[in-house]
């Protein structure tokens, strides 16, 4: 599984954060995909492996996101 946040749509709730911290980053703005200590560039060009571990945080945040701006790629 790969996710990827499409920062034109964030809103800058930091729920995405909240629910797996290790695989999101919220800047006090905007939300990003994390990679390891590693912040992914926005949009599609930041798309992150997600490891299994992080699947239920992951799918968790992307239930809460309130403007869906969080997307899977499998």
């Amino acid at each position: 599984m790969r996710v990827w946040i499409d920062q034109h749509e964030c809103v800058g709730a930091g729920v995405c954060e909240t629910a797996c911290p290790e695989m999101f980053h919220f800047d006090g703005t905007l939300a990003f995909v994390k990679s390891g200590d590693t912040i992914l560039p926005q949009g599609r060009a930041g798309v992150g492996d997600v490891p299994e571990h992080l699947i239920d945080g992951v799918l968790e945040a992307v239930e809460e996101c309130p403007t869906g701006c969080i997307y899977i790629d499998t």
